[in-house]
């Protein structure tokens, strides 16, 4: 792979030369590699088969829990996301100590895996949400919560320039990766002022399947705000809302 440099961007097939744009600029590469039909028969190709199997159950399971978070992520991501998130669920299938190889899973694996997982790389939730929060996942009851004690905004949180309110939002998903469905609940606090005045006590309380045997996900971002004339206007279009993963529990 290399980069296209000159005046002249170049996209489509020359010869053995492809050229097309990516999000890292206008790049070039050969055509190789090895004939698919080899390796979906080549005993040499075991081990190759076998990774492609994880990568793609990988695939599977990181847009069915995207999906899960569909509403939120509309608003809370980056455009690397899927890939980075696609990563994590390949490291938790890998975590799978009790299937044979090439038949690993997200449901043995290590679903904790993803606690801390940001959505918005560019706004993590860690460097831009300095209140304290304590997240439990009670799976007997079915209950996710978030809970955030009384925190003066301004000094708590690192907003981006614009910013006149903000919200806080969460969601409880239990996530049926077989089946590829889910079940969420989403909450959000009022729409507060980014300034010196301390907040109320916040309780975000979400509600799954009671004694899920799925694994359950609490996820627990920020929106932010930028007030026009009474009207509460996303800022930016939501490039600097946070997004994290803050609990898991697996099965």
């Amino acid at each position: 792979m290399a980069k296209q440099k000159g005046i002249l961007k170049l996209e489509g097939t020359i010869g053995d030369i492809t050229f097309y744009k990516s999000q890292d600029g206008y790049l070039a590469k050969g055509k190789g590699g090895i004939d698919g039909s080899r390796i979906a028969t080549d005993p040499k190709f075991q081990r190759t088969r076998e990774n492609g199997s994880e990568f793609g159950s990988a695939g599977k399971a990181g847009k069915v829990l995207r999906n899960s978070l569909r509403v939120l992520l509309q608003n809370s991501s980056d455009n690397r996301m899927v890939s980075r998130l696609t990563k994590k669920m390949v490291a938790v299938i890998q975590a799978d100590a009790t299937s044979v190889r090439g038949q690993r899973n997200v449901i043995d694996g290590e679903a904790e895996l993803l606690e801390g997982f940001d959505f918005n790389v560019n706004a993590q939730l860690s460097n831009t949400l300095y209140a304290p929060y304590v997240p439990t996942i009670d799976r007997v009851a079915g209950t996710l919560k978030v809970a955030i004690a009384s925190f003066i905004p301004a000094s708590m949180i690192a907003a981006p320039g614009g910013t006149t309110h903000f919200k806080i939002v969460s969601s409880g998903m239990e996530v049926d990766f077989e089946n590829e469905t889910f079940i969420t609940d989403t909450k959000m606090s009022n729409v507060l002022a980014w300034d010196a005045t301390a907040t109320a006590i916040i309780n975000l309380n979400n509600a799954v399947t009671a004694n899920s045997t799925h694994p359950l996900f609490l996820v627990l971002g920020i929106e932010f705000y930028q007030d026009v004339n009474g009207v509460k206007y996303p800022l930016k279009n939501g490039a600097f809302n946070a997004l994290t993963i803050v609990k898991v529990s697996g099965v």
